[in-house]
């Protein structure tokens, strides 16, 4: 008998279009995908694929039953048997300064079966003849773009491009002619590797030391130093083609020369004649990741072991994701953001409305339930694991797969990056960046379910993070004080003091070399011991710092003028965990760079804050008054600026004169928009010049959010101011949250939100400052490599009482180490980047 769903729904039956998203790879609600026995069931109507017949949660008839959509394709996936592997051979080495993600093509072959779910309630659907209709739209299916595959793109590969000072290179003089000879070492020592040719003047130096013991004494840098010229290029890695390492000191960075070969024929180097001679930037740096991230090999050569189980599951990389994955394994390790999603994981996929893949409760949930539910953490089937170790170290011994599988969190990453300049893209983000986006986007949306939800309000996991910190700022001359708290929702951003030890020093010049070092400049750089090049800091001295009086200039309200002051943080409360980053990327010569300083964590023994903790205004204290009529920029006055945010951004390494600028120009908001303004607006002629307060209007009032532009598409102001609250303001992501609700009413107006609301709270500072106040480290973040804008995260977490490492996929049990060791939790500790600490 013929399906009377198939014959009702002929006329809708259509292929994908280009701009629709294609959900083929796996389950919207869950990590189920095409490679179990049951494959995916994707919907012919809105293209949502959902799991079948894996008995507790049926992900397809639950879509059916919400949509009515009741026919499907299922599609299941079989890997082809790998070619044989000659005896002896290995697998071949990566050549891409990446870890790249793996391509399916022609490594799969497909099964589709086009179901009815209607006509078969109870089982996994109907299967259905291959109607001339129904194949049009499964060969639409099939060769469309998934949903992945439309923001994937080449991973981990930095973005060398040309710059201002290679395109408009000027060389003087005549054309001259370079002898050998004077090739063959640096102009100021002895070294006859690592040389760097000036293409201004034809000097040439060598640069810094570079991995792998290659030497270096930075005559490279000093030469740039002495003469201006910026760009270089590094003998040995020259190509007949015109390829070479180029490097520009005045950009910091690693650049393309468009005009090489005519550069170098103002030498008389004809790049024809050369070949390559030596190690790339590139290749030495491939080195190092491939030691870091493909071996998984403790430091007496034996591979670690990998665990599996709940709470032990890999986030596979989607090509720069990292970042993502080391922050999500140290979110949900925590108790908080376990109960929340992991509770909320089936009630809420049961009673959501919405599209799946669009909803971000849905895809936090699914995330916890991924990554605690243990369903994925299992060692991989013999033919999917390309990683092999043999049982007795033999040759032909028996061979056995190491990893796990790992989930693939492109569906999550889409959604949560979905407008934002730069999480949307695949480039390489700051973990501690994105764990401040991700608390805030937490905040909103847990507002919005529990503003929906009819039982009692949702409880906000990122309510562990909160505190408030005290501000007691003291004019020196008059001696009255006022105190400020100010509510923090994601952590601490601690500096970092740099101490370089003197054997360092140039035994030429006696100069230190550059704190800041980049993968690809060719001055001083860190070498793999990072003990060596700086000196341990305790994390205890960086709260100190963070907290120890500081003085700045002031226009006093009492005295009526310009005065100093000191100003100190203290906690007011402490949190349920405490977040530190502490600032290795600094900016150094104007350039964020990353500085590996060690720093000394109470890895076994309890972290305690109890002298961090403000007691208020003390008894003989008296307040500075609150109207400050010097600091009115209305009447011509110099406004008083938050001093807070100014140490945040001089200790970064702006001048004041260019922070006050910034604060000007962003509303005097806070010290990360003030950053980006700064970075935007660096090579402004006028920077530096002095402000004109006269000149200067207040901060204008936060205004309503234009709607116009949405409007005049034909939206109802109301559906537009809905929209763009949704989505910050951010009219195109906007417009494609109205095309996917296209029947929502919209809102007459912006919810008014309580006092201090804003920042994700209620007016309430949380936290608790009860004593004593001690805390014991959960889970820490590090990044491997020495450029800011590359390299690679993986994150530590305790797991049970035993540490684990996550990198990616691969989760491993992680040796402890010993104290004074650069190896294990233990050393590995001193260079993480973000740490997370629980209160004991």
């Amino acid at each position: 008998m013929a399906c009377p769903h198939l014959s009702a729904a002929f006329t809708a039956l259509a292929p994908p279009r280009p701009s629709q998203q294609v959900h083929k790879e796996e389950c919207t609600l869950c990590f189920d995908d095409q490679d179990g026995s049951n494959g995916i069931d994707v919907c012919m109507f809105c293209f949502n694929g959902a799991c079948n017949g894996n008995g507790d949660r049926e992900h397809s008839r639950l879509h059916f039953e919400k949509t009515q959509h009741a026919l499907v394709v299922n599609i299941r996936r079989t890997r082809r048997p790998a070619p044989p592997r000659v005896k002896g051979e290995t697998p071949s080495m990566p050549t891409k300064l990446a870890i790249s993600a793996e391509t399916d093509a022609d490594k799969y072959d497909y099964h589709t079966v086009p179901r009815c779910l209607a006509c078969d309630p109870s089982g996994p659907g109907k299967d259905l003849p291959v109607t001339d209709k129904l194949d049009e739209v499964i060969r639409g299916i099939m060769t469309a773009m998934s949903s992945a595959q439309q923001s994937e793109v080449k991973a981990w590969e930095e973005e060398i491009v040309p710059c201002q000072h290679t395109r408009e290179l000027v060389q003087p003089g005549e054309p001259m002619k370079l002898e050998p000879s004077g090739l063959a070492s640096c102009g100021k020592c002895d070294l006859t590797s690592n040389l760097w040719l000036c293409l201004t003047c034809g000097h040439l130096g060598c640069g810094r030391e570079q991995f792998g013991g290659v030497g270096g004494n930075s005559h490279g840098l000093s030469h740039f130093e002495e003469s201006g010229h910026p760009v270089s290029v590094k003998q040995g890695t020259i190509t007949a083609e015109g390829s070479a390492d180029i490097y520009c000191y005045a950009c910091n960075d690693a650049r393309i020369d468009p005009n090489l070969a005519h550069h170098l024929s103002h030498f008389g180097i004809n790049v024809m004649d050369l070949s390559k001679t030596e190690k790339s930037m590139t290749e030495l740096q491939i080195e190092q990741n491939l030691k870091f991230d493909f071996n998984m090999t403790g430091e007496d050569g034996k591979m670690l072991e990998p665990v599996f189980g709940p709470g032990l599951t890999g986030l596979r990389n989607l090509g720069n994701s990292c970042y993502l994955a080391s922050v999500l394994q140290s979110l949900f390790s925590l108790p908080a953001f376990q109960k929340r999603y992991g509770d909320a994981y089936r009630p809420h996929t049961l009673a959501c409305t919405n599209q799946p893949a669009t909803c971000f409760e849905c895809q936090m949930t699914k995330i916890a339930d991924g990554l605690l539910s243990g369903r994925y953490s299992h060692p991989r089937e013999p033919e999917q694991d390309s990683t092999w170790k043999a049982a007795d170290g033999g040759e032909d011994a028996q061979q056995q797969p190491l990893f796990q599988k790992g989930v693939l969190p492109s569906m999550f990453k889409g959604l949560v990056g979905k407008g934002h300049e730069e999480f949307s893209t695949m480039r390489q983000q700051d973990a501690d960046e994105f764990f401040k986006y991700l608390v805030d986007i937490v905040q909103k949306e847990n507002r919005t379910v529990a503003s929906t939800a009819s039982s009692s309000p949702t409880e906000d996991p990122t309510a562990i993070f909160g505190f408030g910190l005290e501000q007691r700022l003291e004019c020196l001359s008059c001696h009255k004080v006022r105190y400020s708290i100010e509510r923090q929702d994601a952590g601490l951003s601690l500096p970092v003091p740099i101490r370089q030890k003197a054997a360092l020093a140039d035994a030429s010049t006696g100069k230190q070399p550059a704190e800041g070092v980049h993968a690809w400049a060719p001055a001083p750089v860190p070498s793999t011991n990072t003990a060596a090049e700086y000196e341990p800091i305790s994390l205890t001295e960086c709260l100190d710092i963070f907290t120890s009086p500081e003085e700045l200039e002031y226009n006093c309200p009492s005295c009526a003028r310009q005065v100093t002051a000191t100003k100190r943080t203290l906690f007011t409360t402490f949190p349920q965990v405490l977040a530190l980053q502490v600032r290795r990327f600094q900016l150094l010569n104007w350039v964020p760079q990353k500085v590996p300083v060690p720093i000394i964590v109470p890895v076994d023994t309890p972290l305690d804050l109890d002298r961090y903790l403000g007691r208020g205004k003390q008894p003989g204290e008296e307040e500075l008054p609150d109207d400050a009529p010097a600091s009115s920029s209305a009447g011509g006055g110099e406004p008083e600026w938050d001093a807070g945010v100014m140490s945040q951004l001089t200790s970064m390494g702006f001048p004041e004169i260019r922070c006050k600028k910034a604060l000007l120009a962003t509303g005097m908001g806070d010290a990360e928009g003030a950053m980006n303004w700064l970075f935007a607006h660096m090579e402004d002629a006028d920077i530096d010049d002095p402000i004109d307060f006269s000149t200067t209007a207040s901060a204008p009032a936060a205004a309503g959010p234009d709607t116009s532009m949405l409007e005049e598409m034909g939206f109802t102001s109301a559906q537009a101011r809905k929209a763009l609250r949704l989505n910050g303001n951010n009219p195109e992501v906007a417009v494609a949250w109205l095309f996917e609700n296209p029947d929502d009413p919209g809102e007459d107006s912006a919810p008014v939100e309580a006092e201090g609301e804003a920042s994700g709270g209620t007016g309430v500072i949380p936290g608790s400052s009860e004593l004593p106040a001690k805390y014991a480290i959960k889970s820490f973040i590090s990044h491997k490599g020495p450029s800011v804008h590359s390299g690679h995260y993986v994150a530590h977490v305790k797991h049970d009482e035993e540490w684990v490492f996550f990198n990616d996929e691969k989760v491993v049990k992680a040796p402890l180490g010993l104290e004074g060791e650069d190896v294990g939790v233990m050393g590995l500790s001193k260079q993480a980047y973000v740490y997370f600490f629980e209160r004991i």
